[in-house]
C-alpha cells in the first residue's frame, strides 16, 4: 500500500470518528486542538488548488460532514456557551 493510499485510509477515518462524534463542536475542537471540521474543509480546498485542481468550499464541507453544511449547523451545531467562549478566547489569547 502506497503512503496516499494510507492517508487517504486515516483521512477517511478521521472523517468517520469525527461524524460518530456529532456532540463535539467545532469550538471545542479549536480551542483544543487548534482546528475544526471547518479548518479540514478548507485545506481540502487549498490542497486541491496545490494540485492545479479547483474544489468548491461546499463540495469540501459536504465531503467532511457527509451531509451539506447548512443541514449539519441546522441539526447538530449549538449556540456557543459562555464557557466554550471563554475557553476559546483563552486558547487563542496571545497574552
Amino acid at each position: 500500500m502506497s503512503n496516499d493510499a494510507i492517508e487517504a485510509a486515516v483521512f477517511r477515518r478521521l472523517l468517520a470518528h469525527l461524524d460518530g462524534r456529532k456532540d463535539v463542536q467545532n469550538i471545542e475542537l479549536m480551542t483544543l486542538a487548534g482546528f475544526c471540521r471547518n479548518c479540514l474543509s478548507k485545506w481540502y480546498v487549498a490542497e486541491a488548488a496545490e494540485q492545479g485542481e479547483s474544489v468548491d468550499l461546499d463540495y469540501a464541507r459536504e465531503l467532511v460532514y457527509g451531509i451539506p453544511y447548512k443541514d449539519w449547523k441546522s441539526q447538530f451545531q449549538t449556540e456557543a456557551t459562555p464557557e466554550q467562549l471563554a475557553a476559546f478566547e483563552a486558547a487563542n489569547s496571545s497574552g
